[in-house]
């Protein structure tokens, strides 16, 4: 297959002007896949706490990108030896790694293609586009899948520095106008080097590594684990788990074939061939219009318990969410579940519909195994918890976990 040389520009809010490198990359842009992207918002339902978190997918994978062209540059004028093979392999697999995300990105991760994680469908719809280009995109998924020769293009796309998280904390904070996570990524992009064909920083780059982390983190609670963009995620998987319920019922639900599909059976798998190409096919028609166009439907719905569910989400009555240090144990869930029952009128069953518990994770700089930043110190690469002399970096590789319990803002009850 001849792809056609076409150039382009995109004029991005965050960098300016950015172009698509090749044709194979425009190709891939062009896509129907691709362009799904623009309807996935990349921090799910956060633009409920910060309304100018409205940013999509695409426009992150077309950022990444153009991080890794600037990578890619500074070190060929390094003097390190990257083919053109390898520099649109590297751009390709950055371009395309996030095109395996559902509906709201993260924040439904597991709950609509029950079973499959976005990983898998990245790497199964990115194997479909290879085959429709003719096998053009080999080196873009042998550098994905962490096969190829040259460790440092994997690492730079997915790695504790990669242009995937360069991005998106740019990207989120801009967009979030939280101005903790500003990072410098020129500057870290500059100091990047290779050694022993691993991915290093020059000792200068330290303190742009340091504010990297510390960003890192504050993204993290600020933004990410959000307690309200929590509860819009938790609402909605509520109301995705009662939808299924009541389709694998028998019930009549209206929405979209591709909804409907996922909501028809409680497991999927990819490595079934005789569902493969079925699961693939719906869930390239499937973005956030429609979960949200089904809500609004849902909320008129026969079933008192969806409708009550989708009218809260559609009018952000959003639960009221307590997190603690301390797990929730099964008797404050039954207390609370009680409490739904006897204030809101529902059986103990459905009242379950409305309550939920979860542990919250964050480990900002994950060090273990083979897996360091490490910063070139006297000609050495010396891991960034140790090179630094400040003494929270090393705090930043410990997992720090909090705990939640979600329930009716109307409901009077005490954990």
């Amino acid at each position: 297959m001849t792809i056609p040389r076409k150039r382009k520009i995109v004029n991005d809010p965050v960098y300016g002007f950015i172009h698509i490198p090749s044709g194979l990359l425009f190709e891939m842009v062009e896509h129907p896949v691709f362009q799904r992207l623009r309807r996935i918002h990349q921090l799910g339902f956060t633009h409920l706490v910060y309304p100018g978190a409205i940013h999509t997918r695409f426009q992150h994978s077309l950022g990444a990108m153009h991080l890794m062209d600037q990578a890619l540059e500074s070190l060929r004028y390094k003097g390190f030896d990257i083919s053109d093979l390898e520099a649109e392999g590297a751009l390709a697999a950055i371009l395309l790694h996030d095109i395996g995300h559902g509906p709201f990105s993260h924040s439904l991760e597991g709950l609509i293609v029950k079973g499959v994680r976005h990983e898998e469908l990245t790497l199964s719809l990115m194997d479909d586009l290879n085959q429709s280009c003719g096998g053009a995109l080999d080196t873009a998924l042998a550098i994905f899948r962490k096969q190829w020769p040259g460790k440092f293009l994997c690492q730079l796309v997915s790695g504790q520095l990669d242009m995937d998280r360069m991005d998106y904390l740019r990207r989120d904070s801009f967009y979030t106008g939280v101005i903790e996570g500003a990072i410098g990524s020129d500057r870290i992009i500059k100091m990047l080097s290779v050694f022993d064909d691993e991915l290093v920083v020059e000792e200068k780059g330290i303190y742009s590594i340091e504010k990297f982390l510390i960003a890192r983190r504050l993204m993290y609670w600020q933004v990410y684990m959000h307690k309200t963009g929590i509860a819009a995620d938790v609402l909605m998987s509520k109301i995705l788990s009662r939808a299924r319920k009541l389709s694998m019922a028998g019930e009549a639900l209206g929405c979209t074939p591709a909804l409907a599909f996922f909501l028809s059976r409680d497991a999927f798998s990819l490595q079934d061939p005789g569902m493969r190409d079925t699961i693939l096919g719906h869930f390239r028609q499937l973005d956030d219009h429609d979960l949200m166009m089904a809500a609004k439907l849902w909320q008129f719905h026969g079933d008192r318990v969806l409708a009550q569910l989708c009218a809260q989400l559609v009018n952000r009555r959003l639960p009221r969410i307590i997190i603690r240090k301390e797990p929730f144990g099964p008797q404050e869930l039954e207390r609370c579940c009680a409490a739904v029952a006897g204030q809101m009128g529902y059986s103990l069953e459905d009242a379950s519909c409305f309550v939920d518990t979860g542990c919250l994770t964050n480990n900002a700089y994950n060090n273990a195994g083979d897996n360091e930043i490490r910063i070139m110190t006297g000609g050495v690469p010396t891991d960034i918890a140790l090179a630094s002399d400040l003494q929270n970096i090393s705090e930043l590789t410990r997992e720090v976990e909090k705990y939640y319990i979600c329930f009716p803002k109307q409901l009077q009850f005490k954990p």
